[in-house]
């Protein structure tokens, strides 16, 4: 695929709101299949639409894509020859007769991480992953000057905001829920948004009033308290460009904390883990990371499944087994 046709292509995902990976060669050390300029789209399943190098390149790529697009930030993915020798364990269970190489990625500096890649033949590659997401989608509920305000205002924050009457366009892929429509369908809203367990659900009321709608609503009180009443920081807005702006601002700052927690749950991003990440193997042959997907190579033995890089690892691990 030409590099026009790689933009081109990547441009019809984000129109089409398809999650994925622009993935570009910044650097190609010979002896090495690409050169610097070529790239690809990364889809979420780990097929790749372009070049970006051989076979045991692409499957660093494919495996660090989609941390790339997990985590939502660009990565510098460097890739070089060579590997470190493994303990001889077969990860899918049995012993390997010979020690292996394996696939060893350490962290360089935040954003940026070197694999060492025991199947690349020669020559170092970089490769810059650029996640593209589509805009986190808003709902408005009402058709009122803080609600125009908020779609207006949505757009230049990276937010993707729908205003509607109707209660039945809440589902659960939305990252927000505004009830502004000013004491019109509004327990039916929030019923809905809570229910799909939208992350962040506001309700533009006084202190007093959103009391008494809360009250009203037939959801356990650990729901309840989930919604944001008044809606938005405070900052003594009183226009509704200003109101609209603190309930903007209320959600950022929701999806921030929401981030900086998942972050402390899982592995800090200048941290790297021992262990294959969910949804990734270990080639019981070259010991190369490889992602676990419809296309991957694979084999099973009396009950056991390995994954592996290409088809020589698999001839060779059926061989010994």
């Amino acid at each position: 695929m030409a590099r026009f046709a790689v933009t081109e292509r990547s441009a019809e995902l984000v129109a089409a709101g398809v999650p994925h990976v622009r993935a570009t060669v910044v650097r190609a050390e010979h002896p090495t299949s690409v050169h610097a300029g070529d790239s690809a789209v990364v889809l979420a399943d780990g097929t790749i639409e372009g070049f970006v190098g051989g076979i045991c390149a692409e499957s660093s790529v494919r495996v660090h894509a989609r941390a790339a697009l997990d985590a939502g930030e660009p990565l510098l993915l460097r890739i070089l020859p060579g590997g470190t020798r493994g303990s001889g364990s077969d990860p899918v269970g049995g012993d390997l007769q010979d020690a292996t190489p394996t696939e060893h990625a350490t962290p360089t500096e935040h954003g940026a991480v070197t694999v060492s890649n025991p199947c690349l033949s020669g020559g170092a590659v970089e490769v810059f992953l650029e996640p593209l997401a589509p805009p986190a989608r808003v709902l408005v509920v009402g058709d009122t000057p803080i609600a125009q305000a908020l779609v207006e205002l949505a757009g230049p924050l990276g937010f993707a905001a729908t205003a509607t009457d109707d209660a039945t366009f809440v589902d659960a892929d939305l990252a927000a829920v505004v009830v502004a429509s000013h004491g019109r369908g509004e327990e039916q809203a929030l019923t809905a948004a809570l229910s799909a367990e939208v992350p962040y659900v506001a309700l533009v009321a006084s202190r007093r009033r959103g009391s008494a709608v809360l009250a009203a609503l037939d959801v356990p009180d650990a729901a309840g308290s989930r919604v944001s009443v008044p809606a938005g920081l405070d900052i003594g807005a009183r226009t509704a460009p200003e109101i609209a702006l603190s309930i903007l601002a209320e959600l950022v700052e929701v999806r921030a904390r929401s981030h900086r927690a998942e972050v402390a749950e899982g592995v800090a991003p200048d941290a790297w883990p021992e262990e294959p990440a969910p949804g990734t193997a270990v080639d019981p042959i070259c010991g190369m990371t490889v992602l676990i997907a419809d296309d991957t190579i694979s084999a099973t033995v009396e009950g056991r499944t390995a994954w592996f890089c290409g088809a020589g690892c698999r001839d060779n691990w059926l061989a010994a087994h």
